[in-house]
This record gives structure tokens, C-alpha cells and sequence, in this order.
């Protein structure tokens, strides 16, 4: 109770500020550069909220993709409340919000990080891609705060993000997200703190944006159920009793966690060439630009600890080389970028049909194991520290005007150093066209990427896990494309990958490499259905990988939503089921001393439904919600409740949250 009277606190606080910063604006007149009387100001900034902007931007050239603001009021509960959706529709988890997960649809993943932990929590780890930025002219917050649960299962999750501008050039923004989650079972508790700033100056001839992020992750590891009865025959192993509580039953770690600790310092700078234009309409002149220079900076430390106090979890582990009775494994990286280039902008005259860029980049990367220095001289192979330098060339042909057709092709290729070689390549087409009375929407990609596994995929050591690799680039080629029929509200999706040089972790958490070809196909159909105020939301994907023990993948992925939408005066409200279910497949272990999800070919999980009761709501610019998360459980489904090994799916439990945007 007192961990919600501080989130509420911190609320209040947000509220106090966004309050403060508009009266100010509101007495200065805005400071901006309007004409007019003060009131006639006023209306301005007020039209500019209502129609306010947000963008994200690509890490290396910076180029700005229009972004939603956050106040839809469809499926609220299900992004914020539910542990598996942080991943994705299907998605395999540990169990608890906060707890590492990896989405199971094969062509929604995102790609592995170079730092591999993260690759179990990449959605709570703030990324450059995803940042948005804002123009709202005066300030606004977003706040939210979600929480359910007991005291000893208490869930809660606050998030703000603020941002405003200094003038009509300029913004700054910044964000803050705080997540305790206890957990439905023993030793699974997560704590992440995570905040950042942002801002941005889009002048005419020079435009600069920077982001600082800083993460920090921890979350108790349990290392699963010892005994998989408590969840599919509790009486058996219970003396009859079938009612089980959660918390008491035996899990394999015992004073075991992981702790990802980051920042991230990003920023692009610009300066645009062109000239001016008489502009007859309103008799002013324009700038046009034609070309521009641009330097883009990304500095990122990353780290990861595994902390185990507990002598006894010493048996879960097949290997401890170092310390017995405590593990402190401490690995850590830090990379630098620095691209410089010049692009030819689109559209600056009639013969400009696409926009041209080329660039080069220096990446340094430095990387450290605590350990390593203390091996046995047969062992000296593995590097207490290394430096990598790698040079990189890229270009891009790109037009991103006009309403029938849109594409881009860019490329990437290390030319020296560490990474020389590498092949990062991608090319996407945008087709629009008229079919059975509608406009439908067309879209085709390609990817071929040459990939050096990551550092730590092949020189690592720890207090259990110790591997040096010689691994191969891992080649990928993938290709696909999507059809939108908005009318009857069909998206069709289809994709086929060919892998080579796949790296993975095998049963005991060790990282191997397939040196032959793996395919994956995936055809994916997404259908949404309406009948006055009934709606019936349908994904359908079905997936195959060739060689399962390398990819494995449920054959049938299924997420399905029935609700009605209404309105009740100024209130809108959504009121529904949802379901989630895969057919049975070799599903993923978890390795929780290096974060990592595992292949194995003994158990198969899956064809279990997992369900939830909802009701969205939205009174003007505050949205808010109930949930019954996973309703079904003990009423019907089986006992199969398992995404990943050992570790079960949380039972049933009453969510609530709010989130308000206090621009006005």
C-alpha cells in the first residue's frame, strides 16, 4: 500500500508540473512568434494540441516516420496489464510482467541484439527506433498506472512521459517508467527502472535530435517449478488436495536474480542546403532543400549481472568453475559509433523522384569479463577484455512522396576491421491501387543479411558457463509482403526465410551453430469482422521451420478477440474476450544464469487456451480499465497452462489501471 501511495505521489507530481509549465506558457502568450492579440495566441496553441505530432527516427540516418500518440482506447488492458502481450500476441514467458518472454511468431521478432542478454527483455529496454518525439507547442503529459494483485502478488506499473516546446523549432521531452511486480509464484519478483530525455530542433537549414536512455532491469530468477504436477495433477503430489497455493510450491533457484544496467546517448546533427522559393499564394518565400550533411553519434553501455546467494542452487547447475555457494558474474559492453554523409533530397523539383544518400561509419566496441582473468592457463584463450574497431560503408536510394508508389533500398557493408564483410541489406516496395471498388495497399519487402555472431556468442565465461566458438557469419535471406483491403478491414501477410549458420542454445545452454540451411515459412491472416456494435478480431498465423530443433515454432498461432464497442454520452467503452493458443510444439527452456531461451525435443507445450475478460474505457482524455486475466483457469482448457518449461502461466487475477493525457 505505501510502494501505490508513492506511484500516486509521483503522479501527482507529474500533474503539478504539466500544470505549471501550461500557465506559464498560457502568461508569456506562448513565446512564440504569432501575431495578434493574446487570445488569438491562445487558439493557436490550442489548435496545434488538438493536432498534435509525434514521429520516431531510424538510428543511423535519422529519417522521421509519423508515430500515434498513445490515447487509443482498443486493447489498453491487454498492452499493459498482461505479462505475455509485452512480447507479442503469442509469445513464450516466464510467467511474471517484468520476466523475460520472446515472441513466438517468427516474422514479428525483433532482430538480436549485439548485446545478447537483452534479447529476453528488448521490450523493456528503451530503444532509439522507438523513442518518439513530440510537437505540441505547450506542454503535455501522458501518465498511466496499472497495478492488481495481493500484497504478496501485488503488479504495479507506472509510466509518464512529458514533452514541450521551447518554440516552433524546438522541444523537449522526457520519460519515466517504474514496474514492481511481485509475482504468482516464489522467487519471480521484477523491478525496473527505466527514464530518459529527448529534444529536437528542426530548423530550416540546420535540425538536430538527441536522446539520453537509461535502463535498469532486475528481476528474480526461479529457474522454474521443480515438479510439473503442481500445475497438472496438484492432488498427486498434494495427497488429494487439488487446491494449490502458488507460492508454496518448490521452484529450483532460491536467492537468484538478473540485472541488466544500460544508457544510451544518441544524437543527429544536420545542416540542409537548398534556396529560396516565391511562394505566390501567400507572397512569401520558402526554403527548399536540396542536400544535406549529416553526423549521427550513438554511444551505449550495456551490462548484465547474475547474482545467486543461495549454496543449494549450486545443483541446478551442471558446471561451477569459480565460487561455490555464491555467484557474482559481472560481463559488460560499451559500443561507439560515429556515421558521416551526405544525402540528395527528394522532391526539391519535379525531376527529383527519389532521394539518394551514402554515408560511412566507425564503430568501436570494447568488451570486459571479470572472470576471465583468473582461468587456468589451458583456458587463456577466453579474453578477460577485447577491442573491436569495424568500418562500415551504406547507402540509400529511397521515395517516400507520392500516393501510388513508395520504396527504399539501403545497404550496409563492413569494408575493415572486426566486422569486415558483413552484409546488411534491405529493400521495401509500397504500392497502393484500386480493387473491387477500394483502394488496397500492397507492400514488399526483401532482406539478406552476413551477420558476425555477437562477442559473447563466442567468448564467454561465468561461474557455470565457460565456451569459446570459432562460429561462421550467419547468412538470412527473407522475403514477403502484405495485402491491406481497409473495406473489409483483410490483411494478408506471407513470408519465407532461408537461414544458414543459425546460432542457438541447445538444451544445457550452450551456444551451437546449424551449418546447414533452415526455411521458414509463415502466412499470417488477420481479419476483423463488425456487426453494428459487435466486433470479432481474428489473427491467424500458421508457420513451419524446417529443422525444429534449431527454430523451433508452433505450426498454429491463434489470437482472437469478440467485444462490443458503445458509447454511453461522452463515454466510450469496449467490453470483451480475448483468447490466445498455439498447437503443441518442443517448446523453449529458459536458462536463467545467462538470460537465454533454449531449444529441447522431450516436452511439447502448447494447445491451451489462455483467456481474459475485459472492459476499456474513455472519458475524454482519460482512459481507464478493468481485467480478469486468464478467467478460464481450473474452469476449462486442461491443465497444459505452460508457454515455456517448468515455468507456468499466471493464474486468474482482478487488473485495474488509468491513463490521462493532461494536455489541454
Amino acid at each position: 500500500m505505501v510502494r501505490r501511495l508513492r506511484i500516486f505521489g509521483l503522479m501527482v507530481v507529474a500533474v503539478a508540473f504539466t500544470a505549471a509549465a501550461q500557465q506559464m506558457m498560457s502568461s508569456s502568450g506562448g513565446r512564440e512568434s504569432h501575431t495578434g492579440t493574446s487570445a488569438q495566441a491562445k487558439q493557436q496553441w490550442n489548435e496545434a494540441v488538438a493536432a498534435k505530432k509525434a514521429w520516431t527516427v531510424s538510428e543511423i540516418l535519422a529519417d522521421r516516420t509519423a508515430a500515434q500518440v498513445d490515447t487509443a482506447m482498443e486493447n489498453y488492458a491487454q498492452s499493459v496489464a498482461i505479462p505475455s502481450f509485452q512480447y507479442g500476441t503469442i509469445s513464450a514467458i516466464t510467467g511474471n510482467l517484468g520476466g523475460s518472454g520472446r515472441n513466438m511468431n517468427y516474422f514479428e521478432r525483433q532482430q538480436p541484439a549485439n548485446f545478447f542478454f537483452n534479447d529476453a527483455m528488448l521490450p523493456y529496454i528503451p530503444a532509439v527506433s522507438s523513442t518518439p518525439f513530440y510537437n505540441t507547442r505547450i506542454p503535455m503529459t501522458l501518465a498511466s498506472f496499472n497495478t492488481g494483485g495481493s500484497s504478496e502478488t501485488t503488479q504495479d506499473w507506472l509510466k509518464v512521459r512529458l514533452s514541450g516546446n521551447i518554440n516552433s523549432k524546438a522541444q523537449v521531452g522526457g520519460f519515466l517508467s517504474y514496474l514492481y511486480s511481485r509475482g504468482m509464484y516464489e522467487a519471480q519478483a521484477a523491478k525496473h527502472f527505466n527514464w530518459g530525455f529527448s529534444g529536437s530542433y528542426l530548423g530550416e537549414r540546420y535540425q538536430m535530435m538527441a536522446i539520453f536512455n537509461n535502463w535498469n532491469p532486475l528481476a528474480k530468477e526461479n529457474g522454474g517449478i521443480q515438479d510439473d504436477r503442481y500445475i497438472t495433477d496438484p492432488a498427486e503430489v498434494q495427497g488429494g488436495s487439488t487446491k494449490v497455493n502458488t507460492k508454496q510450491i518448490p521452484v529450483n533457484l532460491q536467492d537468484a536474480h538478473s540485472h541488466l544496467i544500460g544508457h544510451e546517448v544518441w544524437m543527429t546533427h544536420r545542416y540542409r542546403m537548398g534556396f529560396k522559393k516565391f511562394n505566390e499564394e501567400d507572397s512569401t518565400e520558402v526554403f527548399v532543400p536540396v542536400s544535406q550533411v549529416f553526423w549521427t553519434f550513438d554511444w551505449r553501455s550495456d551490462e548484465h549481472r547474475f547474482v545467486d546467494n543461495a549454496s543449494a542452487d549450486d545443483d541446478y547447475f551442471e558446471n561451477t568453475y569459480f565460487t561455490i555457494g555464491k555467484t557474482y558474474d559481472v560481463t559488460r559492453q560499451w559500443t561507439m559509433s560515429n556515421a558521416i554523409g551526405i544525402e540528395l533530397l527528394e522532391g526539391f523539383n519535379k525531376y527529383a523522384k527519389a532521394g539518394l544518400a551514402a554515408y560511412a561509419m566507425h564503430e568501436w566496441a570494447n568488451y570486459t569479463q571479470t572472470r576471465a582473468d583468473t582461468l587456468p592457463d589451458v583456458n587463456t584463450g577466453i579474453r578477460p577484455k577485447a577491442t573491436e574497431h569495424s568500418l562500415f560503408v551504406g547507402a540509400r536510394l529511397s521515395k517516400q512522396q507520392g500516393s501510388l508508389l513508395r520504396y527504399s533500398a539501403d545497404a550496409r557493408i563492413g569494408v575493415a576491421g572486426a566486422k569486415a564483410g558483413e552484409i546488411d541489406a534491405h529493400g521495401n516496395l509500397d504500392l497502393r491501387f484500386r480493387m473491387l471498388r477500394d483502394t488496397v495497399n500492397f507492400c514488399a519487402y526483401i532482406d539478406f543479411t552476413n551477420l558476425k555472431p555477437s562477442f559473447f556468442l563466442r567468448e564467454f565465461v561465468s561461474n557455470h558457463f565457460m565456451w569459446q566458438n570459432d562460429f561462421g557469419k550467419t547468412r538470412r535471406l527473407r522475403f514477403g509482403g502484405m495485402l491491406a483491403i481497409p473495406h473489409t478491414s483483410t490483411y494478408l501477410t506471407a513470408g519465407l526465410e532461408n537461414a544458414q549458420n543459425v546460432v542457438y542454445f541447445n538444451s544445457v545452454g550452450m551456444p551451437m551453430q546449424h551449418g546447414g540451411n533452415v526455411q521458414i515459412f509463415s502466412a499470417s491472416l488477420d481479419q476483423r469482422l463488425k456487426v453494428g456494435i459487435l466486433h470479432w478480431d481474428n489473427k491467424i498465423t500458421y508457420q513451419k521451420s524446417s529443422n525444429q530443433s534449431v527454430i523451433p515454432l508452433p505450426d498454429l498461432t491463434v489470437y482472437s478477440n469478440l467485444y462490443i464497442k458503445f458509447r454511453i454520452a461522452t463515454l466510450y467503452a469496449q467490453l470483451g474476450v480475448d483468447c490466445t493458443y498455439t498447437t503443441r510444439y518442443y517448446a523453449h527452456g529458459y536458462q536463467p544464469a545467462t538470460m537465454s531461451f533454449t531449444n529441447q525435443q522431450e516436452l511439447k507445450l502448447g494447445s491451451y487456451p489462455m483467456m481474459d475478460v475485459y472492459l476499456n474505457m474513455k472519458l475524454k482524455r482519460v482512459k481507464f480499465y478493468v481485467l480478469y486475466s486468464h478467467f478460464n483457469d481450473g474452469l476449462f482448457g486442461g491443465k497444459g497452462k505452460f508457454s515455456v518449461v517448468h515455468h507456468p502461466l499466471n493464474p486468474a487475477r482482478f487488473m485495474m489501471g488509468l491513463s490521462v493525457d493532461f494536455a489541454k
